[in-house]
């Protein structure tokens, strides 16, 4: 089998061959799904193996002193050989991982081959194919809980640990100090135990991460941001419990926690930060100082760990693994999200050189994971992920019947937020030929403030009204994301056209639910909000354009810019991610423009995976980048487009002015300062649609497309590898 090891001495890292463990009594043997890269303690570690032995020596005084010692008891030649002959040899790396059960061990009666666990360890839950873990470092992973975030484990208990030592109450304020991994987690663990959370980073992206995961603040410890939320949500009292998950060499995290706790505070200590403690500033608010030590009670006494003896739960209520146990629980019933902190994922036999990434700061991350061949939560075991696209199969209902020319079509809104108010309904409230019927919303004030505003008929919030109501021709859905596909999936099973708001889905299983929907109703009437192929000025554009005979090349800089604090688009819990959300938009603007439905998926972020490098491939060869930033300038456009092919290019600038270049040169007119992005003439191709019985503007099949062209983004953020997109038969 192959394990990750490094050498001490030299700093190689290594990917070695080494035989596999025996499955001893009192413990199992596990094959690993996925582990865990410690961006805080292994990288530590690694960069320690790269210095000097003056540098090895300064970094490690405890071991210095160890050194001294078997000096005095060994002679200089004795130690030498000892020291030397320990650095020289390949040590071990990792402690946190998911895997399966694939040997049970005598005495062990509480899991089976093939269970999923999850493992502890330095010593057992190793970078490596295989482990043999004791009893008391594995917990069994719940029903539904994914092994990528089983693997998690580990560093969960660690921080839970962290978090009971601070004793913290329901309603107490804190502060985190360190918000890289275990910072992260402790945020998280507070917040869901009804405590107020103010985090200290000085980088701004893992800030924005902490506050989107449950902190009331964060802010640079350098800049007033964190003492001035501290006062607003103490009173000027300071916090109650200051978490120290902080590394290096500062003193800083010492002395802020001093300054912002209240008296008779307590600080706890979960990382390796330095601890010089300002004697005045401790002794006058007597402040209770505590160590946390790794996962809990039973780290490093042998008789626990390797023997397997319990502590009795009446004296030791949380243990190592009653911790892991616990963790493993919020996890599963969703009190803690871990992921939005995965980075990135590796295949293991990647390992040396995502760690090399690590070390020279390639590889921006919070958390690594390595996937390991023939996991069981992954789509495939070997080769590139596939994600299949769903047939599109449809019942017998056929298309809608025709209506009279002179008919109008009557429409309800389900929902009536900012998007519609400002960018569907004055396209349609004077519009020949359309009734606002209804409009549904689930408080009665919001409905109402849209029936005077747009003048509907009625307002209401009895949706299965609305649905039965057969003079209704169609329903716009222009709700929040999480209730698209289920709203969409009723209002095609009465019977009515449906316009719904991008994204159509947030799931593979919520996309599968509406194509049911349409097989099993006979209802294919559907038309998914991707209004930019109709915008007046990209149609013009794609006109001169003209035809291509050979592979093009499309660019699409989406600089989206940063959500407002509390923007419900943060709830990716509920209502998924930012590009889940809006990047249907922009993979069907280039479908489109290309002509074809995409057949591979690959997709790259940044740390946090707030900006987004997406990869489409297509039958003919062509490609499309979409950059999906939030980091850029408010100055900037927001949407530019480049096509390039056949010695042509054509060139969009944020829907303001177009351009194409060939053997002759366009440019279109400047337009106003308002842009139309299409919805005017998206809403006239879907009232027409509906009122004459003809085909949709969208083909569903395309529609279908994008949105599992969308989804499997995800995916390949998961796997780091492209996705295939494997059109179902």
């Amino acid at each position: 089998m192959k394990q990750v090891v490094q050498n001490y001495k030299s700093g190689e890292l290594a990917l070695l061959d080494v035989p596999v463990p025996g499955c001893k009594p009192g413990g199992v043997l596990v094959r690993s799904a996925y582990s865990l890269i410690s961006t805080g303690t292994e990288l530590m570690k690694v960069s320690e193996a790269g210095m000097s032995m003056l540098g090895k020596a300064r970094s490690r005084p405890d071991q210095v002193a160890k050194v001294v010692q078997s000096v005095a008891t060994n002679g200089v030649p004795a130690t030498y050989r000892k020291v030397m002959g320990k650095l020289d040899s390949y040590t071990p790396l990792g402690y946190s991982l998911c895997g399966v059960v694939e040997q049970v061990g005598a005495g062990i009666d509480d899991v089976k081959v093939g269970d999923l666990v999850a493992c502890a360890g330095n010593e057992h839950a190793l970078h490596a194919e295989l482990n043999w873990v004791p009893k008391n470092l594995y917990a069994r992973v719940p029903d539904g809980l994914a092994p990528r975030h089983a693997a998690f484990g580990t560093v969960g208990s660690i921080a839970l640990q962290g978090v009971r030592q601070g004793e913290s109450h329901l309603g107490e304020v804190a502060l985190v100090i360190g918000l890289g991994l275990i910072g992260q987690l402790v945020v998280q663990l507070l917040a869901a135990s009804g405590v107020r959370v103010v985090g200290a980073d000085p980088d701004p992206a893992r800030c924005e991460l902490a506050e989107r995961l449950g902190a009331a603040a964060c802010g640079d410890p350098a800049s007033a941001a964190v003492e001035t939320a501290v006062a607003e949500l103490t009173g000027g009292h300071g916090v109650d419990q200051v978490y120290l998950a902080a590394g290096g060499g500062s003193n800083q995290p010492v002395e802020l926690a001093a300054r912002l706790c209240r008296d008779r505070g307590r600080v706890v200590d979960i990382g390796k930060c330095r601890l010089d403690l300002p004697w005045n500033a401790y002794y006058e608010k007597e402040l209770d100082v505590r160590f946390s030590r790794s996962y809990g009670p039973g780290r490093y006494d042998p008789e626990y760990e390797l023997e397997g003896r319990d502590y009795p739960i009446g004296y030791v209520r949380w243990t190592e693994r009653r911790n892991l146990a616990c963790f493993l629980d919020l996890l599963a019933r969703g009190s803690v999200d871990v992921e939005p902190l995965v980075s990135h994922v590796a295949d293991f036999d990647d390992a040396v050189e995502t760690y090399r990434r690590l070390k020279d700061g390639d590889l921006k991350a919070v958390a690594v994971l390595f996937r390991y061949p023939g996991d069981p939560g992954h789509a495939v075991e070997t080769g590139d992920p596939e994600v299949a696209v769903p047939a599109v199969r449809r019942g017998g209902g056929g298309s809608a019947p025709a209506r009279l020319a002179n008919a109008s079509v009557r429409l309800a809104f389900v929902g009536a937020g900012n998007y519609a108010t400002s960018m569907l309904l004055p396209h349609l409230e004077r519009r020949e030929g359309v009734e606002l019927s209804t409009v549904v919303t689930t408080t009665a004030l919001s409905a109402a403030n849209a029936k005077r505003k747009f003048g509907f008929a009625e307002a209401t919030t009895d949706l299965d009204a609305v649905l039965g109501d057969k003079s209704i021709d169609a329903v716009f859905v222009v709700t929040r994301h999480s209730s698209h596909a289920e709203l969409t999936q009723r209002a095609l099973r009465a019977g009515k056209a449906v316009f719904v708001e991008k994204p159509l889905a947030l799931t593979e299983d919520e996309l599968a639910g509406v194509l049911t929907a349409v097989e099993e109703s006979g209802n294919d009437r559907l038309q998914v909000g991707f209004n930019r192929r109709f915008a007046p000025l990209l149609q013009e554009a794609r006109k001169r354009f003209g035809a291509r005979t050979g592979p093009a090349s499309l660019r699409y800089l989406v600089n989206a810019g940063r959500l407002e604090h509390g923007s419900w688009y943060l709830q990716q819990g509920t209502e998924g991610s930012r590009f889940a959300g809006e990047g249907g938009h922009f993979i069907d603007t280039a479908s489109w423009l290309l002509g074809a439905d995409p057949v591979s998926v690959y997709a790259v972020a940044t740390s946090g995976n707030e900006d987004l490098q997406v990869v489409l491939g297509y039958p003919d060869g062509s490609t499309a980048t979409i950059a999906y930033v939030t980091t850029g300038s408010p100055g900037f456009p927001k949407e530019t487009l480049d096509l390039i092919a056949d010695g042509k290019v054509l060139r969009l600038d944020d829907f303001v002015r177009a351009s194409v270049y060939g053997r002759k040169r366009w440019v279109s007119s400047r337009l106003p300062k308002a842009r139309d992005k299409g919805q005017s003439a998206e809403l006239a191709a879907f009232i027409k649609a509906v009122r004459t019985g003809g085909p949709m503007p969208v083909p569903l099949e395309s529609l279908v497309a994008t949105t599992s062209a969308t989804l499997a983004v995800r995916a390949g953020l998961a796997a780091g590898a492209p996705v295939t997109l494997a059109r179902a038969l």
